[in-house]
């Protein structure tokens, strides 16, 4: 707006240049020639007393010219130059224009009124005539339409942006797997239109997220029961001990599979549950005295242990990892539970000493239906545990990072931000 209203002006001056440039020669060349006629009409004898009158009661001085006349050219500006051509175009070629004479300032135009040295003169005007002097009025009503000007934009930019940020807003909160309410349809066509777009999408991922929760509830429901009969059955009715226990491990490992299912189908954000400062000192320690001797709790250093989390989701988390280990490491040795600080990160490390996995293998392990190729294969399972835990942490702004621990083993750490 401001490079808009400058270019006007830039524009607006250049426009007047021509207009003012030949107003001012016209008054320069009529005071001259009248001047000139005067002076012709004058008797030699009495030319210095007809300056002097005019001097007095017109305003107008003219001076004679002499050869040692000291002057001092016009500035190199768009008015002056386009006057001195004019002038010279009316008046003749050999008229000058002086910005000084004698040291002294003003607007010096030569003229001759016949030949020879004493038919040659100055007539002086105020070089004021030159500057064009803006009203204290116009200076206000400029500064007037230039603020509305501005607050206009404004205003045009606060109604087009404020539904652009709330948009974004409701994208970032989509993004994070929560349900923003629809937005209000009103603006400019093109942003209503997006707006629209924005919301039917939102309605479809709500009702998709409706459906599934229906789905997984009914899964849940559906395929458990008949398990629960089955194993009920199996304890009834099959008499060697052998193979009842082989069936029962049978169906507590469909059972679990199917809890891997649920777990990594059901959404991570606890139902819109926001994030709280959470204990972790006291969430690894409760988690830790459910396994008695099989997980260890190695005395942690003394800093704020609080982080914005979602407690539960991140309990099951630190539980799968747990399992994860117990399951591939074995008992021989208990893992290890540490809480650290690193930075602004609070570090929750699960610590085995099982074969570990090699560093090509860790990425590619945190993709769901996906199983490791060493010795860690040999446990059971659908290959949905690291990417459950994979998803609950990213749901939480944190990371999962799997590391080779120092003298065997691995290290799987939860990272997140401080509280």
């Amino acid at each position: 707006m401001l490079l808009a209203v400058a270019a006007w002006l830039t524009i607006f001056r250049e426009a007047e240049l021509e207009p003012r440039a030949r107003q001012l020669t016209q008054l320069v060349v009529s005071m001259t020639n009248l001047t000139r006629v005067a002076l012709l009409a004058a008797q030699p004898e009495l030319r210095h007393h007809l300056l002097a009158e005019l001097s007095d009661r017109e305003g107008l001085h003219v001076y004679p010219a002499d050869d040692n006349d000291q002057i001092v050219p016009p500035p190199p500006l768009p008015l002056p130059r386009r006057i001195a051509t004019l002038l010279q175009e009316r008046l003749g070629a050999d008229t000058r224009l002086a910005f000084e004479l004698n040291g002294e300032p003003g607007l010096f135009v030569s003229f001759r009124i016949f030949e020879g040295t004493e038919g040659d003169f100055w007539l002086a005007l105020p070089r004021e005539r030159l500057e064009r002097k803006l009203p204290l009025q116009w200076l206000g009503w400029g500064a007037a339409v230039l603020l509305l000007s501005l607050a206009g934009a404004w205003l045009i930019v606060f109604l087009i942006t404020r539904p652009l940020r709330a948009l974004e807003t409701a994208a970032r909160k989509v993004g994070a797997g929560e349900t923003p309410p629809p937005l209000p349809e009103h603006g400019p066509q093109e942003i209503t239109a997006v707006t629209a777009a924005f919301n039917q999408m939102s309605a479809n991922l709500r009702q998709l997220e409706d459906d599934r929760r229906l789905l997984l509830a009914g899964i849940s429901h559906d395929l458990r029961t008949p398990l629960t009969r089955l194993r009920m059955e199996t304890e009834l009715s099959v008499a060697e001990p052998e193979a009842r226990a082989g069936m029962a491990a049978d169906i507590e490992e469909m059972d679990r599979t199917i809890g891997q299912f649920l777990d990594f189908a059901r959404p991570q954000d606890s139902a819109g549950t926001p994030a709280e400062p959470t204990d972790l000192d006291a969430l690894l320690n409760d988690i830790a005295g459910r396994y008695g001797d099989r997980v260890r709790r190695p005395a942690s250093a003394d800093f704020s242990k609080l982080a914005a989390a979602r407690p539960e989701a991140l309990r099951r988390a630190i539980i799968n990892l747990i399992e994860n280990a117990l399951r591939h490491a074995g008992t021989a040795e208990p893992v290890d539970l540490t809480l650290t600080q690193a930075g602004n990160e609070i570090v929750i490390a699960i610590e085995d000493r099982g074969p570990g996995i090699a560093s090509g293998e860790i990425e590619r392990l945190k993709l769901p239906f996906t199983r490791g190729e060493t010795a860690r294969t040999g446990a059971s399972g659908a290959g949905l545990g690291l990417a459950i835990v994979e998803r609950i942490v990213r749901a939480q702004h944190g990371r999962l990072e799997l590391l080779p621990r120092d003298g065997g083993g691995l290290s799987a750490q939860i990272r997140l931000r401080c509280s």
